[in-house]
């Protein structure tokens, strides 16, 4: 697979921040009361991405390590200004109904995740592709987050009224049922065995499953053994890969020896 057609399928499938990575929830939760809100929010996420990304990655070379966050963070902040200024300008409808989220998106993990990540390691196609990945991913969650919610709280579909008052489910479009509908989306990616954060493809063998914020106290012990178990095991392994190969070496080179010798003692049992 191209690379760059590599870096949007993860973004949108294999990688989605909102619903493989659980990134981002803060937006996710707040503003997906309707489906025109979190595309609004999707799209100006996506473009902050794109951009920063690109950016990060051409000056990754001459920003100093040790102030790499910080420097992440002005790149970032100044692209979200921009983004922020421009929907205040041509789309103040959005702007009113996303509110103190814009400037949020500052902070956003999946921002920060991928400037130290990816678009600090990589060039800036690259980087780009990649920030066009995960923004379609997250504008894609939102969009279905909140057509959700808005079809079944508010009976309207990017405020096209559809289903009649008598027959709305209020409490989707309150805050509670932000959590309800991620729920229900998530367990029907379990359910069809799609990618999520909790549907992960093999499992773990560890105690805790493979998720680290479990890991304490006698899981952690547990895990620990486990993990040396698997190193002892593997460092046998290669020990016993590197004695058969040494083994070998040695057998052939005795054939080698035993064959020059021989073809050494043929002339003088002719003569």
């Amino acid at each position: 697979m191209n690379k760059y057609i590599e870096r949007l399928y993860n973004g949108i499938i294999k990688e989605n921040p909102t619903f493989v990575l659980m990134l981002g929830m803060c937006p996710t939760l707040a503003v997906t009361v309707s489906a025109m809100n979190g595309l609004g929010m999707g799209l100006s996420t996506t473009a902050v991405l794109v951009v920063s990304n690109a950016l990060i990655s051409l000056l990754r070379k001459i920003i100093p390590d040790k102030v790499r966050i910080p420097a992440f963070i002005v790149i970032v902040a100044s692209v979200v200004t921009v983004v922020q200024l421009l929907l205040q300008a041509y789309v103040p409808a959005i702007y009113d109904a996303l509110g103190i989220y814009i400037p949020l998106i500052v902070v956003n993990c999946i921002i920060l995740g991928r400037a130290e990540s990816y678009a600090s390691k990589n060039g800036i196609v690259e980087s780009a592709c990649d920030g066009i990945g995960m923004g379609l991913g997250f504008t894609i969650a939102l969009t279905c987050i909140g057509f959700v919610r808005e079809l079944l709280g508010g009976g309207a579909v990017f405020g096209h009224v559809i289903i009649p008052e008598d027959f709305h489910i209020s409490i989707l479009v309150m805050a509670p049922g932000a959590f309800f509908v991620l729920a229900c989306l998530t367990a029907l990616q379990n359910k069809f065995k799609m990618p999520s954060a909790t549907n992960v493809a093999g499992g773990s063998s560890l105690v805790c499953g493979g998720n680290c914020a479990s890991c304490s106290e006698t899981v952690c012990a547990e895990n620990h053994k486990k993990i040396a178990a698997v190193k002892a095991e593997e460092e046998k392994k290669a020990a016993a890969e590197k004695a058969a190969k040494a083994e070998a070496a040695k057998a052939k080179k005795a054939a080698e020896a035993a064959a020059a010798a021989a073809k050494e003692k043929k002339p003088e049992g002719n003569e």
